[in-house]
């Protein structure tokens, strides 16, 4: 079995200069390391490398609501799906979008379509028959409102004589 250093410094010749080899496998491990990242963190991409689209979403929280927006541009409300279950909430849908343009000496016809599922970790319990969703301009927005056994409750501390 062959050992390779990995992350060592290269080799270097008596100037100090990268050898020609070792020059080439710096280049293929930053473009392969490009590739096996994970983006931004571990933050999906809209659109994976496998064609398959999911929505960008945001979530935000104050002391009562979750509020979660996810953007899902040219789906029809009718065609989507949410599901609260446990501490996760679940968005889907299906795109349905046919673009037909025919003049004289021209014919364009685009279509894109497909399914999406997007599971989302909620940080706190919520009351599942409190959930209200709104769509807007491509927007959609839910709102989870925060079971009353994990709301904030101030507690006094009292001053012991």
């Amino acid at each position: 079995m062959t050992l390779v250093r990995w992350k060592n410094r290269p080799p270097r010749s008596s100037h100090g200069e990268l050898s020609p080899l070792a020059a080439l496998r710096n280049e293929m491990d930053r473009l392969f390391e490009g590739f096996t990242r994970e983006p931004l963190g571990g933050i999906e991409w809209p659109f994976l490398a496998s064609g398959r689209w999911t929505p960008a979403v945001d979530v935000s929280e104050d002391d009562k609501t979750l509020t979660i927006r996810a953007e899902v541009p040219g789906i029809d409300p009718e065609d989507l799906e949410v599901t609260v279950s446990g501490d996760q909430l679940v968005l889907a849908g299906e795109k349905k979008e046919s673009v037909e343009k025919s003049e004289k000496d021209f014919y364009q016809s685009e279509r894109r379509f497909g399914s999406f599922r997007r599971t989302v970790p909620l940080p706190e319990a919520v009351d599942p028959d409190k959930v209200q969703a709104e769509y807007a301009n491509g927007v959609l927005t839910i709102y989870l409102y925060k079971s009353e056994a994990t709301a904030a409750k101030r507690i006094e501390v009292k001053v012991k004589d």
